[in-house]
This record gives structure tokens, sequence and C-alpha cells, in this order.
């Protein structure tokens, strides 16, 4: 029998008000190098933003500081579009006050200058393969695919990383070492911005360039055949930029194609107003009477991709561009309740409290002596029974269309107090 109890995600900054994470993995902040990684500027380009996803996700810093945002472009992000409302790589110059990506375009302005930040990546994917000469439509020099972007050769100040075209052909020289195909290929290309290209001006890494910070663009191709292909790349470049940073880190899974095809099928859980729990890795298509309060629900994802879409009544689930799941609320006030409750899992008792979930191979049983506690269990009918607490309960009990998950095994145990809920835990059956 396992069991497990909900910790508090230490990836999701619930202080932080910007509309996009920044995930801060620091040892010291007042002598070392501190890198930016910034994902998902480009809602259709999920190599970028799933790459961040992992590196804050499963990298350990163990010398040196790194910052990530994910999810720039977060109502981009849902739709896979490049922008919802207009390109904002192309809003870093000057960009309206009414502009609805301007905070936004602000907030990012205000990290990237930070004194503390030395180097910032800008990750993209980009149609094509780059090369020098022209072979055909997907291999050309109007590609951006497997690039390293400079928009100059080197910063026009003193930097420690200012030599921009050393800096990107080292990384590609690194890169090619260690290719999954021989055609794809790194290279470095420079816009040569300033003087030869007039709308790469208004981009993120010019922005970066102007106020004297070091910036790349990685942009891996979205001719490569899978997700995880582009994934592997962008974390292979950015380790490429941390060892050349002296950033010393510790990954939790091998570099490569299989584990990072696991790792993204990882959607994590999700909590609502931290009294419900759901798992995510399994969802049904939609999920009806979620006990919701009639405005300011609190969603709280472990995942830093997880993100809200309100439809009209309804809550659609999104993990990156992956819409998982939507949920139809059932309102109704919420109550302070006692906690933890108890729960009897294969004969033994457990003490939990709401938000949190639990695993039981034969049965379980809610212990409630408060009269004034009502148990739901969701998909559990007993004739002449309103409060199904201790009442013994196997899967077979359990009708499988309340279930929450594709699988049939996993199961709402609600809880209320003269009809004002009070909170959730989840029982999945092994």
């Amino acid at each position: 029998m396992r069991f497990s109890f909900l910790l508090p995600f230490f990836l999701i900054p619930s202080l932080y008000c910007a509309p996009f994470s920044l995930i801060k993995k620091e040892t010291d902040t007042l002598n070392s190098p501190t890198l930016l990684v910034i994902g998902g500027i480009h809602g259709n380009e999920p190599g970028s933003y799933f790459a961040a996803a992992l590196l804050s996700q499963y990298y350990q810093i163990k010398r040196g500081n790194l910052w990530v945002v994910p999810d720039l472009n977060r109502p981009s992000i849902q739709q896979n579009s490049r922008g919802i409302n207009g390109d904002m790589n192309r809003k870093f110059s000057d960009i309206d006050p009414q502009d609805a990506d301007f905070q936004t375009v602000q907030e990012i302005q205000k990290i990237m200058t930070e004194k503390q930040v030395g180097l910032i990546l800008n990750l993209h994917d980009g149609h094509g393969f780059y090369r020098k000469e022209h072979l055909n439509t997907i291999f050309n020099p109007n590609a951006w695919g497997q690039t390293c972007v400079i928009d100059q050769g080197a910063l026009n100040t003193e930097h420690p990383y200012g030599n921009l075209n050393a800096i990107a052909s080292k990384v590609s020289i690194e890169m090619n070492n260690g290719l999954i195909e021989d055609h794809h290929l790194f290279d470095v290309r420079n816009t040569n911005t300033r003087f030869d290209d007039e709308a790469m001006r208004h981009s993120l890494t010019y922005f970066a360039v102007s106020h004297d910070k070091p910036a790349f663009a990685i942009e891996t191709s979205k001719n490569l055949p899978t997700l995880h292909h582009k994934v592997f790349y962008q974390l292979r470049a950015i380790e490429c930029y941390m060892r050349l940073m002296g950033i010393e880190f510790e990954r939790s899974f091998d570099l490569n194609l299989d584990s990072i095809q696991q790792l993204l099928k990882n959607n994590k859980y999700l909590t609502i107003n931290n009294n419900i729990y759901l798992d995510l890795q399994d969802l049904k298509n939609s999920l009806s009477f979620i006990p919701l309060q009639s405005d300011s629900n609190e969603f709280k994802f472990a995942h830093p991709l997880g993100s809200i879409q309100k439809n009209k009544e309804q809550y659609d689930l999104f993990i990156g561009n992956q819409k998982i799941s939507t949920l139809i609320p059932s309102y109704h006030p919420k109550e302070v309740c006692s906690e933890p409750v108890c729960v009897i899992v294969d004969g033994k008792r457990n003490y939990m409290p709401f938000a949190t979930h639990f695993f039981a191979t034969a049965d379980f049983k809610v212990v409630n002596n408060d009269s004034n506690m009502r148990v739901n269990i969701i998909g559990f009918t007993q004739k002449g029974i309103k409060d199904e607490s201790n009442v013994s309960v196997e899967l077979n009990d359990l009708d499988s269309k309340y279930s929450i998950d594709t699988s049939n095994k996993s199961y709402r145990i609600e809880f209320y107090q003269q009809n004002r809920f009070c909170g959730m835990v989840l029982v999945h059956f092994n």
C-alpha cells in the first residue's frame, strides 16, 4: 500500500504577479553568474516552452544561478498561436500602453535588465534547417531552424560574455558533436540587426544587446520529427551555455530522446482553493460537478506550463498548448472545516488534510464521528445512506462513469458541512 500527502510545489511562485512564471534556482546571487532562459514568446513553438519547463523541474543548480521563464506568452501558448495579439517579439523597442502584451513586455524587460543577469537565452522553434547556401525550400539561408542566432558579432562594451560570435560558434561546435541525424547540423546565424534587419530591431534579443546584455536565440527546427527531438536539442544548447558560464548543475534524468519523451507525458497535479486535488496524468476529457466557489478560485499547478482558461461557465485546463480537460463546476460556498480527516486504507488508519490523495489496493473507509459532517464518495451509492462515511468501499462498488481518469481507478471523496463544501481527497485504486 502506498500513501502520500501533497506537499507545496516549489516551482510555483505564489506571490509573483506578472502574467508569466519566473522560477529562480540560485546558489550565490552576489558573486556567481546568472543565466536567464526565456521560453514561449511564440505560442506555436512548443520545443521552446516545454524545454524551459523541463529545465525548471528537473535541473538542480550546484554553482551559479539560473532563472527560467517558461511561459512568457501564456495566452498564445494556450491557443498554439504565434501571437494572438500580434508578434510579441516585435514589441521590444516600442509598444503601445493599450497593447494587450504591454504588461508582459514591460515586466520581462525589467527582469532582463537586472544587474544580476549575465546572459539571456530566448528559445524558439524555427522553420527549416539553416544553410549558408541554398539547397532547397527546407535547407537554405532564409531558414531559422538549428541555429544559434546573434544580432551582432559582439557587444559594444566590455563584458565577460560580450563576444557573441565566438560564444555562439563554440556552442554550435559542441552541439554538432552529438547530433541525432547528420542533417540536424547547428550553425551561427548573425542577423546583423542594426544594419540589415529592421524587423529584428524590435526583438527581445536586440533589446537586450542594446542594454549591454549578451543575448542569444536558440532555434530548433520545426521540421524535426517530434517534440522530444526539439526539447532534446534545446536542453543540450542550454547546457552548453551553462557550462560556458561556469554554472554547475545536475539533472535527474539521462539526456536522451526516450527520457525526454517520458518526462513530457508527466502533467503532474493541480490543487484548487487549497482544498481540491486533481491528478492530471490520465484525466478524462471533462469532469462535472466540481465544487468551486462562484468567484475567486485559486488554481495551483505543479507543472510550470499549467494554466486555466475560463470558457463561459467552464474551466479549460492546459499544460502548455495541450488542453487536457474541462471542469464543469457546481458552485458551493466554502466552509472552514476541521482537518485532518481519517481514512482506513487496506486496514491501516491514516490521517490526511484536504487536497491530497492516497492509494488503496483492497478497500478504504472514511471514519467520521462528526454529526455535522457529510461524506460524499462520488460514484458510490448505497440505498438509504446519505452520509457515506464509516462504510468500507471497494473498486467494484464504484460506478466507473464517475471516475476522474480514463482507467476508471481514481475517485473523489468530498466533505460537506450543512451543504457547504469543506474539501476533497482523491483515492486511487492500484
